[in-house]
């Protein structure tokens, strides 16, 4: 007799925008609305409302939705955004020049959003032979082949000056 083991697969992805120049209060005003729905009605709550928020937001959504599509296989209506959260980022400063040779300093808030998705469709267990189990943890590992990543210089093109 075969004993069965459950092994947990992941259903969840996320989009993270980071230094997004608002006000974390005001985004959260629009997360809020979003958090729980479906990914049909959270694009159409973010395309009407009138909120300067909501472009970013609506951007980290569809990127949200896009890394669900890549990553799981997963069809867009069937993702529903589980958790969202807004933090306070770093404030740049500028000076502001006033009278009589003095300055004021003008804070411009940032905040980070995190939009995670979850595909409602697939089950978050998958039942499997115990002595399968080391089968299926190789196979796991062998499937995804985009762990390994290459440092990549951003700033050199790879020319023949770039040498140095």
């Amino acid at each position: 007799m075969l004993k069965k083991k459950l092994k947990k697969i992941k259903t969840e992805v996320y989009a993270l925008g980071q230094h997004i120049s608002m006000s974390a209060h005001k985004a959260r005003r629009v997360v809020d609305q979003i958090r729980g729905r479906s990914y049909e009605e959270t694009l159409m709550i973010l395309e009407l409302m009138p909120y300067r928020a909501c472009y970013p937001i609506l951007k980290l959504v569809y990127s949200a939705a896009a890394n669900a599509n890549y990553n799981m296989d997963s069809n867009e209506s069937n993702l529903v955004i589980s958790k969202a959260q807004v933090s306070e980022g770093t404030a740049t400063k500028k000076l502001k020049p006033r009278a009589r040779g003095r300055s004021f300093t003008i804070k411009r808030p940032t905040c980070h959003i995190t939009i995670v998705v979850k595909d409602i469709s697939l089950d978050e267990y998958l039942e499997v032979d115990f002595l399968d189990s080391f089968r299926w943890s190789k196979k796991l590992k062998l499937k995804n082949k985009y762990t390994a990543m290459a440092y990549h210089d951003v700033y050199s093109n790879g020319g023949v000056w770039d040498k140095k």
